[in-house]
């Protein structure tokens, strides 16, 4: 008998052939893969890690403007990676609900790219970003199927991202923001 490997291509995302542990919280690559235990909010973690996200933008982008919160994207969306990798590898699972780093970065690339320093183009730009991650247009529905590990868990947050912000911007030139 050959020995394969725990993720099934033929499961679910969420689901592999063996029971899911539970990571210790407290280890850095888990508390930023869940951004600080958001992730373990029993329902729509995604959403959560997404809101939870926005206080920090909002602060990056008030001191340091959007140049500022893009690098801080880039900067969660590379961290991101390893811990999710791992988060991943220590549960069993091909991309967890918990983790919601990959929001995170979802989250602050659309308002980098489009909104101004504005309560409501930030509502906006959570509300867009949220529905382009859940509906998944292509190719974002092909990086969450095809791309596996840290990597694969964030690219489709950032395709998505890179969705809502051309919507995001498109709403601005109609309202006249970038005049």
């Amino acid at each position: 008998m050959t020995e394969s490997s725990p993720f099934d291509p033929n499961l679910p995302s969420n689901q592999t052939n063996q029971p899911a542990p539970r990571p210790v919280l407290w280890r850095p690559p888990i508390l930023f893969a869940t951004w600080f235990g958001v992730g373990w909010l029993p329902v729509a973690p995604g959403t959560w890690g997404s809101l939870a996200s926005i206080p920090f933008a909002w602060f990056i982008h008030l001191n340091w403007g959007p140049d500022g919160l893009m690098f801080g994207a880039m900067i969660v969306f590379t961290g991101g990676i390893w811990a999710s990798e791992i988060y991943a590898r220590e549960v069993n699972t091909r991309d967890p609900s918990q983790v919601v780093i990959d929001e995170v970065a979802g989250q602050w690339l659309t308002l980098a790219l489009a909104a101004p320093l504005d309560p409501i183009f930030y509502a906006l730009g959570f509300v867009l970003f949220r529905f382009m991650d859940i509906v998944k247009p292509w190719p974002v529905n092909w990086a969450d199927k095809i791309l596996h590990g840290g990597f694969g868990i964030m690219l489709d947050d950032m395709i998505a991202a890179l969705y809502a912000g051309v919507a995001l911007m498109g709403i601005g030139y109609i309202f006249g923001v970038y005049g």
